[in-house]
């Protein structure tokens, strides 16, 4: 008993202590909109897993907290900073500003693709030191070193000159995961990024990323990969039209009593 009420109140010390927030962020294309008012929380070190079926927002969420696709109404607070956008014409300059730090604000919110988005006409190493030269403005030199350590650390040490027609779909993949690596980010978002590969290489792919949670690292992750998330997420978000419908731990959520997490549960587990 004592033992519960004291992980109780470090997870209260935690979660107000909170790395990233998302405030009543609503995201909409053209008529349809994708996110609806949607909070959410992630502490330092927690790896947070977003289920839900397709078309629920889940992506569309990952892209509003780095600002890929900003947020129509609410806000993203990161270490304490608010990120917005503006819609008053008054307020260009300060949209202006926010554009101009975006880069800075994404180098430390790293995020892997789907699709892997490597340059073809790059090299491995010259891929993941196109980052610390545009964002971290470093020289060639020590960009390399450090680019050569992030594809070590991934498993790549013996393909840092090879181009990307060279590698495999898993290989590719773990380029761009040491691209954002070599950022030194404070949190990784992951939006479905093995479901473009072929079933062998799944594995490799998430036995990295079980490393990335082992070492402590904050990560917010988009998967169908349903064992991948009970057995490393502290919390689960299950979504569905564009809006959080329950979160909680893993035991929490596989044993839900909402009937729509329920219903796809059942569905992608039998």
């Amino acid at each position: 008993m004592a033992r519960s009420l004291i992980l109780k109140e470090l997870m209260k010390q935690t979660m107000a202590e909170a790395l990233l927030q998302i405030k009543n962020v609503t995201k909409q294309f053209g008529d349809h909109v994708v996110l609806k008012d949607v909070n959410l929380e992630i502490a330092k070190g927690e790896v947070v897993c977003i289920i839900g079926p397709s078309g629920s927002g889940k992506s569309t969420l990952l892209r509003c907290i780095n600002f890929i696709a900003p947020p129509d109404q609410g806000e993203i607070v990161f270490e304490g900073k608010t990120w917005k956008k503006f819609h008053s014409a008054f307020n260009v300059f300060a949209n202006r500003k926010y554009e101009a730090q975006l880069p800075q604000l994404r180098s430390e919110i790293g995020m892997v693709f789907q699709h892997f988005n490597v340059f073809p006409h790059m090299t491995a190493v010259e891929n993941v030191m196109l980052g610390l030269t545009k964002v971290r403005g470093k020289d060639r030199g020590s960009s390399r070193k450090i680019a050569e350590q992030a594809l070590n650390q991934v498993g790549l040490g013996d393909k840092i000159d090879q181009y990307p027609e060279k590698l495999s779909g898993g290989q590719k993949q773990r380029v761009a995961i040491a691209r954002a690596l070599a950022l030194n980010p404070k949190v990784m978002l992951f939006d479905e990024v093995t479901s473009a590969l072929d079933p062998e290489l799944v594995s490799g792919i998430l036995d990295e990323m079980r490393r990335l949670a082992r070492e402590g690292m904050t990560m917010v992750v988009v998967t169908h990969e349903m064992n991948f998330a009970f057995q490393v997420a502290n919390r689960i978000v299950f979504m569905d039209q564009g809006k959080i419908v329950t979160t909680g731990t893993p035991d929490e959520i596989r044993n839900t009593t909402d009937p729509r997490a329920r219903a796809f549960l059942s569905s992608i587990l039998g």
